[in-house]
């Protein structure tokens, strides 16, 4: 199990939105909005079912950043 360095704010990730030029606002993990109880499962045992197949693998960390400007959303895999 690795350590996400943005969920346990050692780091920031700054990214630009592709549509429009703004900063992005990082919105958290991606697995937290699935449904009410998602943000209280154990991260390994999400990664097994969020639709990514190597991210537990990879030691990568799915995140959803959004723009404020043009609302354009993107999941960015954070290494761990």
């Amino acid at each position: 199990m690795g350590i996400c360095p943005i969920c346990n704010g050692f780091e920031q990730y700054i990214t630009q939105c592709q549509n429009c030029g703004s900063r992005m606002e990082n919105m958290g993990r991606e697995a937290e909005y699935y449904d009410d109880y998602s943000p209280y499962m154990p991260i390994d045992e999400m990664k097994l079912e969020d639709g990514y197949p190597k991210n537990l693998q990879n030691g990568e960390c799915p995140h959803l950043f959004v723009c404020p400007q043009c609302g354009k959303n993107q999941v960015m895999m954070i290494k761990e």
